[in-house]
């Protein structure tokens, strides 16, 4: 199962060439994240109310076409990976076509880890949020 997070490409996310920086892509990404767990039922909020922390510890980027000025974007978001103290969400950006088609632009992971909010110290999911980790599960 994945989430699909749609929206256009903003002039600021551009270079001079008109091309989307790469530098965006971590942070649709991050959208993606947030997309995918309000999918579930749940959000980041409630998990920093309950001392859970999401570090990066891993990021990949995948670059084939260039993402445009104005372009239509569709991510595609879903966890590949989820263990009690770590979760992998891989991502595919694709543009819509005006005839409804999608074009293919890139691709990505990043690895989570889970951390109390206070000590920094990995935790576990599956014992703190028991609900949010068997969703996941059965969907990986």
């Amino acid at each position: 199962m994945h989430s699909r997070t749609k929206f256009r490409v903003r002039y600021a996310e551009t270079d001079c060439m008109g091309i989307v920086h790469h530098s965006n892509y971590p942070i649709w990404y991050e959208m993606g994240r947030g997309d995918y767990v309000k999918m579930l039922g749940f959000n980041y909020r409630e998990m920093e109310e309950q001392g859970i922390m999401t570090p990066l510890l891993n990021l990949n980027c995948s670059f084939g076409k260039p993402a445009l000025y104005d372009d239509e974007i569709i991510l595609r978001t879903k966890v590949i990976l989820i263990s009690a103290a770590r979760i992998t969400f891989s991502y595919t950006v694709k543009r819509i076509e005006p005839d409804g088609s999608e074009t293919e632009l890139g691709y990505g992971t990043t690895e989570h880890g889970f951390v109390d909010s206070k000590t920094f110290r990995p935790i576990s999911i599956r014992k703190r949020m028991p609900e949010l980790y068997e969703k996941i599960k059965q969907f990986t």
